[in-house]
């Protein structure tokens, strides 16, 4: 049963990520906002959904461990995989229009914030509301740029210009649906497997639960890579890592205090900036992230895997 759960929850994913990011485009066209608008909001969301629901069902079943583990492993699995594996079909053209680096330096912000909330060995409810509200205020500023932007039109085929209103919906409906459930069948399997082998539960949180609620991110990076729209996969990863640590462990926060071990503050997500990190200078100047830049990203993730299994 638990394979035909891993099985089948991949298979969803890959479809719903499809569905999430036509309609993303279709949506941008139709309200005449720029395509890295909706990725940043709309797409990101969608496929931060699973990380939110697993983050607070562990705060509240007390599993701390899991909760956080499931944030920082979800952003390094992003930067290094979900970046990563995208590239190995189509180089990833970094734009110098400063949109992408001001969004991208706004979630290293984030990241430091999470590492400086982490040494106070605690993530209260305080710290849960300045969360959301500095959430809030990062959209506010993505919303404000967008304006009066050019739509990003390029290369976008006919059926995604012209498409109805109705498949729109049904397309994101499906998309932010389905990527949530079919990462939740996932999880469950790749969960029982891995309880079978007796594994921690801040490694699983790390690895596992981490890898399993990247996977929508993946999917529908995977699916903007194969449709030549590189601009949702790069904004979808930078909206997703903004929204995994202001929304939901700001959320998971409100919801039940976080306590923090101390190999988070001290190895983790001191891992987790230096992944980000990485990706500076890509941002600072137009550069293409290309095959060979992707093969290292995702043998970085591997080693960031074995040693996180190795340590716990």
């Amino acid at each position: 049963m638990s394979i035909l759960y891993v099985i089948g929850g991949a298979a969803l994913l890959i479809f719903a990520g499809d569905a999430l990011v036509r309609g993303a485009i279709a949506l941008a066209l139709r309200m005449g906002l720029s395509v890295g608008l909706i990725a940043l909001t709309v797409v990101a969301f969608g496929t931060s959904a699973p990380e939110l629901v697993i983050s607070v069902q562990a705060a509240l079943e007390g599993a701390p461990d899991i909760a956080l583990g499931n944030v920082v492993g979800s952003n390094v699995a992003n930067v290094l995989l979900v970046l990563g594996a995208p590239a190995l079909i189509a180089p990833i053209v970094t734009r110098d229009d400063g949109e992408s680096l001001r969004s991208y330096l706004f979630m290293v912000g984030a990241s430091f914030l999470l590492l400086a909330l982490a040494w106070t060995g605690d993530i209260g409810r305080i710290a849960g509301v300045v969360m959301l509200v500095l959430l809030a205020g990062f959209f506010w500023d993505a919303w404000r740029r967008s304006q009066g932007a050019p739509v990003a039109d390029d290369g976008i085929d006919p059926e995604s210009a012209g498409m109805p209103t109705t498949t729109i919906v049904a397309l994101l409906g499906f998309g932010l649906i389905g990527l949530p459930v079919g990462a939740h069948f996932l999880i469950e399997g790749a969960r029982e497997i891995a309880a079978s082998i007796g594994i921690s539960e801040a490694a699983i949180g790390l690895t596992l639960v981490a890898l399993g609620t990247s996977l929508p991110e993946l999917a529908a990076s995977l699916a903007a890579a194969w449709r030549g729209r590189m601009e949702v996969a790069l904004g979808n990863i930078i909206g997703s890592n903004v929204l995994n640590i202001l929304a939901i462990l700001g959320v998971t926060a409100l919801v039940s205090p976080i306590p923090v071990s101390r190999g988070f503050a001290t190895i983790d997500i001191p891992l987790m900036i230096l992944a980000a990190l990485l990706l500076l200078p890509y941002l600072m100047k137009e550069k293409t992230i290309g095959r060979r830049t992707g093969v290292m990203l995702v043998m970085f993730y591997l080693a960031f895997v074995a040693l996180v299994v190795a340590g716990n």
